[in-house]
């Protein structure tokens, strides 16, 4: 074979892994939500899976794999087991890179993911049943003293969880019960299941005329419960809020990354998103990976003044 053949035999080869490549995404994708449907991560991550098959023409599916009441790690479990090419998407709450590497499940320590973005913050609230004998965390804590206070909380390490265990202890006092539940909404109060929960707004949104909110956690208060405080108002250390956003494994590409955060970037400015943020009182928008991940910096140094705070 002469020296020509040889080069052009060459450049052929070279070039077929170039064809065989195809371009992102070629087959369907999943984002993989680790709580129930009907919540806003929900909402958002459907819209998010429909414009992204609009968009790319490719099937988009939401795949909801809840935590049985332990909080949202099967469905994080399955995001870092899969291949990372850019076709499993978590849709998770801060507390997966916050506290799923604390949580002693391999595939989760070290942190295996980087966020594409954070696209909503939950108008996550403290609430009791209308009827209760207690109307503002004061009053609940006087309460507890004397009489047995049961709550209910989607996961002990979660940060609404850890926000109300410090509540209790800066109040002097301490549930009787607690345990973790994958819903908590109208009938969990109405069942008598738990006297007290932390739950997005959403999850008690048809029955908010008929509960009290004690207070929210967030840095806001909620334009649908303007009377109810933060609770980093009444405790300026537990000013921290619970959000919710896109991730992937570290070594998805970068197309891969920057075709997700082009859709949902475009569903958050969307008129569907700023309705949703108007009927629930929730903060959606859009932030970058950059900024996504300082604020991941910054979580972990309010967690561990948490954690400061009950340790005490």
């Amino acid at each position: 074979m002469n020296n020509l053949a040889r080069l052009t035999l060459a450049t052929a080869l070279a070039a077929v892994p170039l064809a065989a490549q195809a371009e992102y995404p070629e087959k369907p994708v999943e984002f993989i939500i680790p709580f129930p449907p009907g919540d806003l991560e929900d909402i958002l991550t459907r819209m998010i899976a429909d414009e992204f098959q609009k968009e790319y023409g490719v099937a988009a599916a939401v795949v909801n794999k809840p935590g049985g009441g332990g909080g949202p790690f099967p469905g994080a479990v399955e995001v870092a087991n899969a291949a990372a090419d850019g076709y499993t998407i978590g849709s998770f709450v801060s507390d997966v890179p916050l506290s799923g590497p604390d949580i002693g499940i391999p595939a989760l320590s070290p942190n295996p993911f980087e966020p594409i973005g954070i696209f909503v913050t939950y108008p996550f609230v403290l609430a009791t049943s209308g009827d209760a004998p207690y109307s503002t965390l004061d009053e609940l804590a006087d309460y507890a003293k004397e009489n047995e206070v049961a709550l209910g909380h989607f996961g002990a390490m979660l940060t609404p969880t850890q926000i109300t265990f410090a509540v209790a202890k800066a109040k002097g006092f301490d549930f009787a019960y607690e345990a973790a539940f994958d819903a908590l909404d109208c009938n969990s109060l109405a069942s008598g299941d738990v006297d007290v929960m932390n739950t997005t707004l959403q999850q008690v949104f048809p029955c908010l005329d008929d509960i009290k909110v004690l207070a929210s956690i967030g840095s806001e208060r909620i334009p649908l419960t303007p009377d109810a405080p933060t609770v980093g108002e009444l405790i300026p250390e537990l000013d921290l809020a619970l959000w919710n956003g896109l991730f992937v494994k570290a070594d998805v590409p970068q197309e891969a990354r920057d075709k997700i955060a082009t859709v949902a970037e475009k569903v958050m400015a969307s008129d569907a998103a700023k309705k949703l943020a108007a009927d629930t009182g929730a903060l959606i928008y859009w932030q970058d990976a950059a900024e996504s991940e300082k604020q991941i910096e910054a979580d972990h140094k309010a967690r561990a003044e948490i954690g400061k705070l009950l340790d005490e």
